[in-house]
């Protein structure tokens, strides 16, 4: 009899991890929960609200002293047929996604207080199972009992083309320079801050997608999935 699970996936950044997580959640019936944007609308907010300002110091106190003010939900779209992100019941789904934020998350991910608050969240979201949730540290500090962990993982020049292609396509003007920057950075900041850094959990499964297409990578995940719900 099928049983349903938490399944988590880990990963650096433009591994294709939303996608695969997406359609999971889809093919499953399960819910998808984003935890990266979660961690890009606290940034998203800091940003608006003059918490970080360019060309000046990155204060983390400042961040934290207004955590209370920060709401973070989710809301099914139902023309896109996805969950968007809402910030203090302001749909940010788009803007959050944008190179400017995505410069600044590694930062705001790093401060402890930022990841306590959010992994409390996503545990709360993870309490009756049946969800696929993706990030970096969510086989390791926010589900470490997952009954399937995969690990997805792509060769970098892969990555960087993928979201050059993602962000040329939503209309963004930028150089692929500037996102292989940004890559490179988030790829170094993720695995070595001092809080939940990104690495592989133990029993996660390596699910490398790098000459996979999306079809064929949403079946090898289906079938592991099948497998850790006893079907």
């Amino acid at each position: 009899m099928k049983k349903d699970i938490i399944i988590a996936l880990d990963g650096h950044s433009a591994c294709g991890k939303s996608t695969l997580a997406k359609a999971l959640a889809k093919a499953l019936k399960y819910v998808y929960i984003d935890s990266g944007a979660m961690y890009r609308a606290v940034t998203y907010y800091a940003m608006e609200n003059g918490l970080i300002e360019e060309g000046k110091a990155f204060d983390a106190q400042r961040i934290i002293d207004n955590l209370s003010d920060i709401n973070i939900s989710f809301n099914y779209n139902t023309t896109t047929g996805k969950s968007d992100t809402y910030l203090n019941g302001k749909n940010v789904e788009e803007i959050i996604r944008t190179i400017e934020v995505s410069r600044n998350v590694s930062e705001v991910s790093k401060i402890k207080e930022v990841r306590q608050k959010l992994v409390e969240f996503q545990q709360q979201l993870g309490k009756n199972k049946g969800i696929v949730m993706d990030g970096r540290d969510i086989g390791t500090a926010v589900f470490p009992t997952a009954e399937l962990k995969l690990w997805i993982t792509a060769d970098k020049e892969i990555r960087v083309a993928r979201r050059y292609k993602e962000l040329l396509e939503k209309g963004y003007k930028v150089s692929l320079e500037e996102v292989r920057e940004n890559v490179e950075r988030r790829d170094f900041e993720d695995s070595h801050r001092k809080e939940s850094p990104l690495v592989k959990a133990d029993d996660a499964i390596v699910l490398d997608n790098s000459y996979l297409s999306k079809q064929e990578t949403l079946k090898k995940a289906l079938d592991l999935a099948y497998g850790a719900m006893g079907k």
